[in-house]
């Protein structure tokens, strides 16, 4: 699946492309993979909405996390200020999902930092 939703030099897939590539890849038509995605979409928000986790076996995990609260620099200001404790969505790659980036993607270093690069 993974090899649908790369394009050259790790752009973003926006949620129109994803949508044409997931009805190709699944038969079904543009209508049709657009809702299910919203499907998908919505359950995942539903249920972490409800606190509670969704496990897809070797694609993830996801699920919501608690945040301290801190006190930050406001880089503006410069005024110190609060964050308020809260909850946050997370999301955690299944060992499939892992293996099968390490195999496509490779790390390369160039004048401005590291970057991701597909292949070996």
């Amino acid at each position: 699946m993974l090899d649908i939703l790369l394009k050259k030099g790790g752009e973003k897939v926006n949620k129109g492309e994803f949508v044409d590539k997931l009805s190709s890849k699944a038969g079904l038509s543009k209508k049709g993979a657009r809702v299910a995605l919203d499907a998908v979409i919505g359950l995942i928000t539903e249920s972490l909405a409800s606190n509670e986790e969704v496990l897809l076996t070797g694609f993830g995990k996801f699920e919501t996390r608690a945040r301290k609260e801190s006190n930050r620099i406001n880089p503006q200001t410069q005024k110190r200020i609060t964050v308020p404790k809260k909850v946050v969505p997370a999301f955690k790659p299944g060992k499939n999902l892992k293996d099968i980036v390490a195999k496509k993607l490779t790390v390369v270093e160039d004048g401005s930092g590291l970057k991701v690069k597909v292949g070996r």
